[in-house]
């Protein structure tokens, strides 16, 4: 008999996650009722926010229970519908379990066309990071033609979007990455005007300096700690700070303590605000009618590294806190 595959949480992670946190289990495959559709696994979605998830803390959304699937991005196939307004062959995305296949009601999925974009892309830059990465720029940052902007995590799904957003704006962008090949990658194939490479710069205050004569209006903060104490240090008045996340922290065990930023914010008369992507729904149709016209246009594009094989979610989700990815990380099932 034809048994699913499924992977739970099997311990919280202290500090990085390992591969004994996660637990591979077989369980029998599932069925459609009525009402329901069931889905096959197709692209998954691994992101750093889930890192948080995987701690017993209060956060903007529940933990994730252990002995239980984790969830994320997926965009999954309608193999059978039993569901009005779905048919077998459609294709489908939503926050979905890491099963091989599973029965759903349809709620909070929607459909996505193969044939306007890669099925991968709804997963990227006309989904989640995408949708970050546009309405954080835009409702936060706020930027004006001939600003500069910083982007931290530049490499990354969200910071590779925001950077060439930046530029579609008129700014001059500066991306902020952890390897030679992705500061070749900002500037060659992305059109960022400055790149850095953190792990290489022995003064990142000096090196963000440099790279922003006029200093920085705009800060896109994907990583928090050092990284961002020094962009800090090169604000102009009125910048505005969009704090996205702060991936340089996710897996500290022990409180991290930086530079008091009060005094610098007061100085600069400066905004910085920290969001989640669903507070900005509203803008949701707006943001992924522009991208996508800017796709067609040739515009923006898209980075992705893609993993292969259900088995190697976990990999390819601990892979991201080393920086091995380019643009968004997905699993190909």
């Amino acid at each position: 008999m034809a048994m699913n595959k499924v992977i739970l949480l099997n311990a919280r992670p202290v500090g990085k996650p390992v591969m004994s946190d996660f637990k591979f289990i077989e369980e029998a495959m599932p069925v459609a009722s009525d009402g329901q559709l069931l889905l096959k696994t197709k692209y998954v979605s691994v992101d750093p926010y889930l890192r948080g998830r995987m701690n017993d803390s209060e956060s903007y959304v529940p933990p994730f229970e252990l002995n239980k699937p984790i969830s994320s991005g997926i965009v999954a196939e309608v193999i059978e519908s039993k569901l009005t307004g779905f048919e077998n062959g459609d294709f489908v995305s939503g926050n979905l379990e890491w099963k091989e296949y599973q029965s759903h009601t349809g709620q909070g999925l929607i459909k996505v066309d193969p044939k306007a974009a890669d099925l991968s892309a709804y997963l990227g830059v006309l989904g989640m990071t995408g949708l970050t990465a546009y309405c954080g720029l835009l409702e936060i940052g706020k930027p004006k033609a001939g600003e500069t902007i910083v982007v931290s995590g530049a490499a990354g799904a969200v910071g590779t979007v925001v950077g060439q957003i930046g530029k579609i704006l008129g700014c001059r962008v500066v991306g902020i990455a952890g390897t030679d090949e992705k500061v070749a990658m900002l500037k060659s194939k992305l059109h960022f005007d400055e790149a850095i490479n953190y792990k290489t710069t022995t003064d990142m205050t000096a090196a963000v300096k440099a790279a922003c004569p006029n200093g920085v209006d705009v800060y896109f903060d994907n990583v928090g700690g050092a990284i961002s104490d020094a962009v800090l240090a090169n604000l102009n008045r009125y910048a505005r700070i969009p704090v996205c996340g702060a991936i340089s922290l996710y897996n500290n065990t022990t409180k991290d303590v930086g530079p008091r930023i009060q005094t610098t914010m007061v100085i600069k008369s400066a905004l910085m605000q920290g969001f989640i992507v669903s507070v900005f729904a509203d803008k949701f149709p707006e943001a992924i009618a522009q991208m996508s016209s800017w796709l067609k246009e040739g515009k923006l594009t898209y980075t992705e590294t893609i993993v292969e094989g259900f088995d190697q979610i976990p990999q390819a989700f601990m892979d991201l806190f080393e920086g091995k990815n380019e643009g968004k990380m997905i699993v190909k099932i």
